[in-house]
């Protein structure tokens, strides 16, 4: 369905997904610092959360992803749910693809 796509598109998505993931990351790397620093757990147990949550984390497309233009709608659509980036930050793309991303986040 939303395979087709504009180069122009293509080509601004695959320059800007760098930055979003290393944004995203970092911001997963500032909720890291925070379970590190609890107080009140031990040591053993921050250990395993942190080891679950990279576990979990890494598997984003925030994080690591395909890069595959038949699937770069629905990418960006997952990474819009994901809060790894905002609608504001699709500026520069068409709109048509600003409107397939807002159909697919609308569905979930």
């Amino acid at each position: 369905m939303y395979r087709d796509c504009l180069e122009s598109d293509w080509k601004l998505f695959r320059k800007r997904i760098g930055g979003w993931q290393e944004a995203y990351m970092g911001r997963l790397l500032q909720e890291y610092i925070q379970l590190l620093n609890a107080h009140e757990k031990a040591a053993s147990e921050k250990f395993w959360e942190l080891n679950a949550r990279i576990k979990k984390d890494k598997r984003h497309p925030g994080v690591l992803i395909d890069l595959r233009r038949s699937s770069m709608v629905y990418d960006i659509a997952v990474l819009v749910n994901d809060g790894a980036i905002t609608v504001v930050d699709l500026d520069g793309f068409s709109d048509e693809l600003k409107d397939k991303v807002k159909n697919l986040t609308r569905r979930v």
